[in-house]
């Protein structure tokens, strides 16, 4: 039996095993995909151990993604370029490592909102990890003028300068960043369940903008709600959390699987019941 499993501290929250519980059921996987609870101090010996475990691989979530790109000893092009790991797995021995985050962004854009990326600029709120594999995608996907907007404009700043000739804005200068933007994508936890919201207006973008939003939770979030009313395309954050998945389980299972909606579906069920225990 092959067994992979999701690291972080605390991970109790993950949704990786429902996705991977889900495929491993679909394709008849004799495997198994665990929760491992391993506090930073623990991380370099709990993945040089992963074989001595009986483990192939896994998923890397907070607040581990930085050191495991570190300690890994093979990282693919998008690890090298964001600068974070969220999947690993032993080749020929030696740890290795892949962001793909990347990935399911892209795919998810292209599953949902088929012929977004025919024309820019693109609009990106947020200068965190997740802005950063944003960013690089975006740029793998040809973009040119990307314009990053953050409320500390100085990250914004330190982004862009990795990601030439992409450009940084604070929240004052927002209208000007979305002006005639084709892309606009929240990268950032504003509008998340318990969070502030995502108070911006979407007048300046273009009539016919996609709107990506990565926050899963809820999963119509103001700014989507908002770009609906003004005909513009939606896309929520739930389909970049299942395609970002489907590479790991491929190395890790040797099946690749398909994002489905019986896969959104059994997530979104998922959610509903973590949600409706009381706290």
């Amino acid at each position: 039996m092959k067994r992979a499993c999701v690291v972080g501290w605390p991970v109790s929250h993950s949704l990786s095993p429902v996705i991977h519980g889900f495929w491993l059921n679909a394709y008849g996987i004799d495997g198994d995909y665990v929760k491992a609870a391993v506090e930073p101090e623990k991380l370099a010996r709990f993945l040089k151990d992963l074989a001595a475990n009986g483990l192939c691989g896994g998923n890397v979530t907070v607040p581990h993604k930085i050191e495991a790109h570190r300690l890994c000893e093979r990282l693919d092009a998008a690890a090298k370029a964001i600068g974070a790991v969220n999947t690993v797995w032993l080749d020929s021995g030696k740890l290795a490592g892949s962001n793909t985050d990347a990935v399911g962004f892209l795919a998810n854009l292209d599953s949902e909102a088929p012929g977004w990326d025919r024309t820019g600029p693109a609009a990106v709120i947020g200068a965190g990890g997740a802005a950063r594999a944003i960013v690089w995608a975006l740029r793998q996907r040809g973009f040119e003028e990307i314009r990053i907007v953050n409320r500390t404009k100085l990250r914004a700043s330190e982004l862009a300068a990795d990601f030439p000739p992409a450009s940084a804005h604070d929240l004052a200068d927002l209208g000007r960043a979305l002006a005639g933007a084709h892309l606009v994508v929240n990268t950032s936890t504003l509008g998340m369940k318990g969070a502030p919201a995502l108070d911006i207006d979407l007048s300046p973008a273009a009539a016919d903008a996609t709107v990506c939003d990565i926050v899963y939770s809820p999963l119509e979030t103001g700014l989507l709600a908002q770009a609906r009313r003004r005909g513009m395309w939606a896309v929520d954050g739930l389909g970049m959390l299942l395609h970002q998945a489907v590479p790991g389980f491929e190395i890790w299972f040797g099946v690749r699987p398909e994002v489905t909606r019986d896969l959104r579906r059994a997530v979104l069920d998922a959610i509903a019941a973590r949600e409706s225990v009381p706290t």
